[in-house]
C-alpha cells in the first residue's frame, strides 16, 4: 500500500443536531466482511487510501477491533492526520440494550 494521503474528496452533510464535525455521505459498511480481524483491518487501510472517512460497525458484526486497529495503522503511516479524520458509526445491539449493559458496551465499542 502506498504511503500517500488520497486527494478524493468525498462530500459531507452537516447533521441537524449542530455536530461541529460535517459526516461523509460516502461510508464502507463492515456487516459483510466475514474476513479474519487482519483482513479487515487491510480492508479498512486500503478504504482509507481510497478516500473513506466514513465507516460502520457494531459490535455484532466483529469489525470494531480490526476496524480501530485500522484506523491507528492509517495514522501511523501517514495516511490520515488523526482520528478525527474519521466518522465511525456503530451500533448499540439489542442483545445489550438491557439498562446495566449500556454503558459497558458503549465504553467497549470506543475502546
Amino acid at each position: 500500500m502506498a504511503s500517500t494521503r488520497s486527494t478524493t474528496v468525498v462530500p459531507e452533510l452537516s447533521l441537524p443536531s449542530g455536530n461541529a464535525r460535517p459526516v461523509p455521505v460516502i461510508g464502507l459498511g463492515t456487516a459483510a466482511i466475514f474476513l479474519p480481524p487482519e483482513a479487515t483491518k487491510n480492508v479498512v487501510l486500503a478504504a482509507i487510501e481510497l478516500g473513506f472517512r466514513h465507516f460502520d460497525t457494531a459490535y455484532f458484526y466483529g469489525t470494531e477491533k480490526p476496524l480501530g486497529e485500522g484506523v491507528a495503522e492509517a495514522v501511523r503511516r501517514g495516511l490520515i492526520k488523526s482520528r478525527e479524520e474519521v466518522f465511525v458509526t456503530s451500533k448499540l445491539w439489542c442483545t445489550q440494550c438491557h439498562p446495566d449493559l449500556v454503558l459497558p458496551s458503549l465504553r467497549e465499542t470506543l475502546e
